[in-house]
């Protein structure tokens, strides 16, 4: 006699859509907190809408960008700490959108999991709304995606789509950078998001356990000290556009500090950087003494200790800096702008004497 089947669901399959509403049910006053004026900031909807002329803007232009947090996503699920990465990722979108000058609107996420853990998605999604929350950003939705069979056990990934204006005329393109323009560079809070590929090779070829302490952050585990998250600098970098002088900004991502600038300044132009003038924080150091790195490869792959640049003219680089340190940013003169004589759009000098050999 054939066995009998039983009736498939798509729980068995592995989706558990009562665990996604009860997720969103969750989160409903977390967006709720982030509302603005030109959005309610509510869930449930097939879409979202945003009011620009209710968020006070006359002829805008908009400005979007999509991001995610690569492999330290890996590091928050080795070592249990969620609490962060979402900061990360509302960072990784809304500093990108404040170099040409706008104003970050709305925001919205994309969380993917072989199975749903609704207490580890709302510690994502709660530093997602954190920060949307500190730049002024409404929340508006996102998508929760269970698909069984394509993530292991534990492990999720992340997106980030946000979207902003600036009023027709005053973006920042970096058009009226010119040669003897100062650089100056805004401190990072750690890794940020980029390099980790590498910072977990290294992890893994010490055999190092992220619960263990982490030798440069005294008290810290190595978890929590790869893990800082990045640094929003959109209010700072805002209040100095309004302010005015800032000719262009250049988040520091993927590509180091010398992949950035280049992208913010004319094509004639070059970025000469002193690494003698800002110390290379403790993380960094360990990283280029446990892995050998050499100077040219920690540029190109890390921050360095510097998040944001800001390119000045000689005569507006004390206003900029003190209106950026008003908003809590530690600012020094990095460099300055020379005429590009073929090769790179930037280069780095001084790092025999300031950087680990």
């Amino acid at each position: 006699m054939a066995e009998e089947k039983r009736p498939l669901s798509y729980r068995s399959a592995g989706v558990d859509i009562d665990a996604g509403n009860a997720l969103v049910e969750a989160l409903k006053p977390l967006a709720k907190a982030t509302a603005r004026a030109g959005s309610d900031a509510g869930l449930g909807g097939f879409g979202a809408l945003f009011d620009l002329k209710a968020a006070g803007y006359r002829d805008p232009i908009l400005v979007a960008t999509t991001d995610g947090v690569g492999t330290k996503l890996k590091i928050a699920i080795e070592a249990g700490r969620h609490d962060t990465v979402g900061i990360d990722l509302v960072a990784m979108c809304v500093n990108d959108l404040v170099v040409q000058g706008a104003e970050p609107l709305l925001f919205l996420d994309y969380f993917a999991t072989g199975r749903l853990d609704v207490a580890q998605a709302k510690s994502v999604i709660a530093g997602i709304a954190e920060a949307c929350r500190e730049v002024g950003c409404a929340l508006v939705g996102g998508e929760t995606a269970e698909m069984p069979g394509l993530y292991a056990a534990g492990d999720y990934d992340l997106a980030g789509f946000a979207v902003g204006a600036v009023e027709r005329g005053a973006a920042i393109d970096g058009s009226t950078v010119v040669a003897g323009d100062i650089v100056l560079g805004l401190a990072s809070s750690g890794l940020h998001s980029n390099g980790f590929s590498l910072v977990r090779r290294v992890v893994a070829d010490l055999e190092l356990d992220f619960a263990a302490p982490a030798s440069f952050a005294p008290g810290e585990s190595l978890g929590a000290a790869l893990l800082a998250p990045t640094r929003l600098y959109v209010n700072s970098c805002r209040a100095a556009i309004a302010a005015g002088g800032v000719k262009a900004l250049a988040h520091i991502t993927g590509g180091g500090l010398l992949e950035n600038i280049p992208r913010v300044l004319p094509r004639d132009l070059a970025a000469e950087l002193d690494a003698r003038t800002w110390p290379l924080p403790p993380v960094f150091r360990w990283l280029a003494e446990k892995a050998q790195l050499p100077a040219e490869e920690m540029a190109r792959t890390f921050n360095c200790g510097i998040g944001m640049m800001v390119v000045a003219a000689p005569g507006d680089e004390a206003r900029v800096a003190r209106t950026l340190e008003a908003h809590g940013e530690h600012v020094q003169r990095i460099g300055r702008i020379v005429p590009r004589a073929g090769g790179a759009g930037a280069r780095l000098i001084g790092t025999e004497e300031a950087w680990p050999g």
